[in-house]
């Protein structure tokens, strides 16, 4: 474990690891997330399938020159042929599939063109969901979503920290005014809200920010003030030291779409200021098992204690609250 950290590197959760509209039907890609070669594939039926990536063969990448063959992926060095469960289905010059011939296989959600992840420590079954949907992302009524990517090198939780530091808004990225913010907890959603004032060439404007956070992977984020806008963030640990962050934004056609579009330029724009001011701080901090926090800090031990059912600790030590 990194001595910059007192949490396991890699924490448990859905986690986004592609859009829907890249894996067509019979398409085949490599990924690598959680530590983990994978590859993921669409069959000729439509089904989303994502694997481990190494043949049990004799160890192919199946994300590089493997072949969709109706509802299996098919290796390119022997043939062998696997299911969407795993399962080998064929080998073409063996009389007998060996009955250890399958792949470990990793369950996945799609929701609003994203392709969602269970990851597990200790390979156990999903012990919460996520929305089935998100009713903004293609709905007429606002403009297309307009996506921003990040590779960090930090951890999930020093990110998702940010939403309930209130003090670093005004110190760090230069707000009039520092946000008030009342955090909850309801098993695996923490969900944060704030009042915040968004400056604009008429002065400030009265806006809230309210965050649903669907553990470390997913928060669904929705601005009111100027128009109303939705940021879809997704955090996904691509090993122990890395994670990359999207950022999806679409905004409320209020006022006719071209004004939408332009509030929604202004808004990435300053959103992505405030995340590349936050990068070098993530890349280079230390987080404190027990920090010196002050009154005026936010809903930090509450985020922490909220924190805690998403790891699993290899001594079965539990964190500090």
């Amino acid at each position: 474990m990194d001595d910059r950290y007192f949490t396991p590197p890699i924490p448990n959760g859905w986690f986004q690891i592609a859009y829907s509209d890249e894996i067509k039907p019979g398409d085949v890609k490599p990924l690598k997330y959680f530590g983990t070669d994978l590859v993921i594939w669409r069959s000729e039926d439509g089904e989303l399938a994502v694997l481990d990536a190494f043949c049990p063969h004799l160890g192919a990448h199946l994300g590089h020159g493997g072949t969709v063959k109706g509802n299996s992926i098919e290796c390119p060095f022997h043939a062998w042929q696997f299911g969407t469960d795993g399962k080998c289905t064929a080998v073409p010059y063996a009389e007998h599939i060996p009955r250890k011939a399958k792949l470990p296989t990793w369950q996945v959600k799609e929701v609003a063109n994203m392709v969602m992840c269970w990851h597990h420590a200790n390979d156990e079954t999903p012990n919460f969901d996520i929305p089935d949907d998100i009713p903004e992302w293609g709905n007429d009524e606002w403009t297309e979503v307009v996506q921003r990517e990040w590779t960090i090198k930090t951890r999930n939780q020093e990110m998702a920290e940010n939403a309930v530091d209130t003090a670093h808004f005004h110190y760090l990225h230069g707000t009039t005014n520092m946000p008030k913010s009342e955090a909850s907890a309801d098993g695996h959603i923490l969900r944060v809200f704030s009042d915040a004032g968004m400056e604009t060439p008429r002065g400030t404007v009265d806006g809230s920010i309210e965050s649903l956070n669907y553990g470390f992977g997913l928060a669904v984020v929705r601005f009111t003030g100027i128009v109303d806008t939705l940021n879809v963030a997704t955090q996904t640990p691509i090993d122990d030291d890395h994670v990359q962050l999207r950022f999806h934004f679409t905004v409320k056609k209020t006022g006719g779409a071209e004004m939408a579009r332009g509030v929604g330029k202004a808004f990435v724009a300053e959103v992505s200021r405030q995340v590349e001011q936050d990068i070098p701080i993530w890349e280079n901090k230390i987080q404190y098992e027990r920090p010196l926090l002050c009154d005026g800090d936010g809903p930090i031990a509450l985020f922490r204690k909220w924190c805690t059912q998403f790891y699993s600790y290899p001594d079965g030590r539990e964190a500090a609250e």
